[in-house]
């Protein structure tokens, strides 16, 4: 070895042991409450994205759902989320709760049917939305696309009481109900979803279900939402099916994020499907088939992965 050459390997050598190890990626996912399923499908992509994406932690983050995951993501503060896919329209349009204010948003992926069930049990007595007149009803986290559609739709029916409603998570929610401190509870996620399981476990729940003709504006108004009907035996106690309103949950990420990063994160979440079906089952629900059907664009880093596996 000649001495120049010899000086290279000792140059080489000692670039390699004073240059830093790789810095480990961190990517948070905004979700929503621990009782809903935003939280529990986001934990299960993290745990994907930390299995099978190299040198990269991710973490699924509790928050007040689909307005506060945009503002966040759209912040940088997160780098993807969440939204119910009326929420994420509105965002990106400048609507609803984001009125002259549109966010740069794109969307990743269309995921499942997210469904608003209004909960309550058989000692109130109340047995339609028609009874909650009058009476006190949790709308769902402050913000969150829940407390939103929860209001369109009580208003629809001529009950919304602005000095009767509160404001809590889907856990508080269930919690208040059984306590006797709210008499109805609103969750927006797939059906069976966890807080929900747990309360009908633990009392006599009843859902009650939407009658189309009374909330015919409301879908004429909103063309995004949809019927949808919870079939018996969803619940264990379900024996008749309840008619509800969906909003369809759809993965969404900051218009400008890096298109690399985000081709990677589609490719990751849709190549271990079986994996992450295995969290919830309403996360079986998650397709290829349907993953393009969203409300507003799909960010190219994802649009460029879905076209790449037509």
């Amino acid at each position: 070895m000649t001495y120049r050459t010899g000086m290279k390997v000792l140059a080489l050598a000692v670039a390699l042991v004073a240059a830093p190890a790789a810095a480990e990626q961190r990517l948070s996912i905004g979700t929503g409450g621990t009782g809903g399923l935003f939280y529990v499908i986001g934990a299960g992509i993290a745990d994907v994205l930390n299995k099978h994406m190299s040198d990269t932690t991710a973490r699924a983050e509790v928050t007040g759902a689909s307005v506060e995951n945009i503002r966040r993501v759209a912040a940088d503060q997160m780098n993807f989320g969440f939204s119910s896919s009326s929420t994420l329209y509105e965002a990106k349009n400048g609507e609803g709760p984001f009125e002259d204010d549109a966010q740069p948003v794109a969307a990743m992926a269309y995921l499942y049917p997210a469904v608003l069930q209004l909960a309550t049990t058989a000692d109130t007595g109340i047995a339609s939305i028609e009874d909650l007149a009058g009476k006190r009803v949790n709308l769902g986290p402050p913000g969150s696309n829940a407390a939103v559609l929860a209001q369109r739709l009580l208003e629809s029916y001529g009950v919304f009481d602005p000095s009767n409603v509160q404001f809590l998570s889907y856990t508080e929610g269930t919690n208040a109900l059984m306590n006797g401190t709210v008499d109805a509870t609103t969750v927006l996620a797939g059906a069976p979803t966890a807080a929900l399981i747990d309360l009908d476990a633990q009392r006599d729940m009843v859902l009650l279900s939407l009658d189309e003709e009374k909330v015919a504006d409301l879908f004429e108004q909103y063309p995004y939402y949809q019927p949808y009907d919870i079939k018996p035996g969803t619940y264990p106690d379900q024996t008749e099916p309840v008619t509800v309103i969906n909003d369809p949950a759809t993965l969404f990420t900051k218009a400008d994020a890096d298109e690399a990063l985000i081709n990677t994160i589609s490719g990751t979440i849709f190549e271990h499907l079986d994996e992450l079906g295995e969290v919830h089952p309403q996360a079986k629900a998650i397709s290829l088939e349907t993953a393009t059907k969203t409300p507003i664009d799909l960010h190219p880093g994802a649009k460029a992965y879905f076209d790449s596996v037509k």
